[in-house]
């Protein structure tokens, strides 16, 4: 099997010098990363295109996990959402740099506070501004690191994620609304607030089960409303029977990713 090898720098000194290895396209998975800057430290998985060229520029898409895939295995984010970026008619298609990063045990992606009420239910209160989480400290760096490489394309970056991942989606186009040329966002949630910075810099597709008793289907129905709001048009679907893991129904729609690629900054 031939291997290619691929150093990429840091961002600062202090940051990790690691090797990227692309296998050959008979081999699908997602190799190792890791990014690494004085306390913060982001564990990563991540696919490079069949027949990759350094000397071309690619799309880049990050995809955030929700809380039942945090650690630092760096393999529990890779539960759900790569079958999409391994199927090879799409690889061909939309060629891509697919990137999963891995939140810490602890963490969480975005500003919010997370409570449950005396009947067991979660209450998500969303924060409107704030400081970066450590973990989306760190996600920030990882982000910024990838886009200095010559091969990925500053006009072609996306992001999406689901439960966790898709409130932290709902974060980084807040924070970084002039990097994303797209998102989208599975059962999350934000502070409505928050969307007069993306909702006409970012087009956005959101999605909810409508039977999810995790995260309610209200926070999604929120987000849009207060999108519109602000002058945005998002895309919004709903599966009627799917619980929280409308996920799977998300990842298989066949015009996420045309969806996506449509767009550039």
């Amino acid at each position: 099997m031939i291997t290619k090898k691929i150093l990429l720098k840091g961002i600062t000194g202090l940051s990790l010098l690691f090797p990227f290895f692309v296998q050959a396209q008979d081999n699908y998975s997602f190799d190792k990363g890791l990014y690494v800057n004085k306390t913060d430290t982001i564990p990563y998985r991540f696919l490079f295109p069949k027949k990759f060229d350094p000397k071309k520029k690619y799309a880049v898409i990050f995809v955030l996990h929700g809380a039942g895939e945090r650690g630092n295995d760096n393999e529990a984010q890779l539960k759900y959402g790569p079958k999409l970026f391994l199927n090879d008619s799409l690889r061909e298609k939309y060629p891509a740099i697919v990137v999963f990063p891995q939140c810490p045990k602890n963490g969480w992606w975005s500003n919010t506070d997370v409570k449950q009420d005396s009947t067991g239910k979660y209450v998500f209160r969303f924060k409107e501004g704030g400081d970066p989480t450590p973990a989306m400290r760190g996600l920030l760096g990882l982000i910024s690191e990838f886009l200095e490489k010559p091969y990925a394309d500053k006009h072609r970056v996306y992001v999406g994620g689901l439960s966790m991942g898709g409130m932290g989606t709902y974060e980084l186009l807040r924070r970084r609304p002039d990097v994303f040329a797209a998102a989208f966002a599975i059962c999350g949630g934000d502070n409505g607030l928050n969307a007069k910075v993306y909702a006409k810099k970012v087009p956005l597709w959101i999605f909810h089960g409508g039977k999810d008793n995790v995260v309610s289907p209200d926070y999604s129905i929120t987000m849009v409303n207060a999108i519109k709001a602000e002058g945005g048009n998002p895309k919004f679907t709903v599966y009627p029977n799917d619980g929280h893991n409308s996920w799977d129904d998300a990842f298989a729609e066949p015009g996420l990713l045309p969806w996506l690629f449509e767009h550039k900054k």
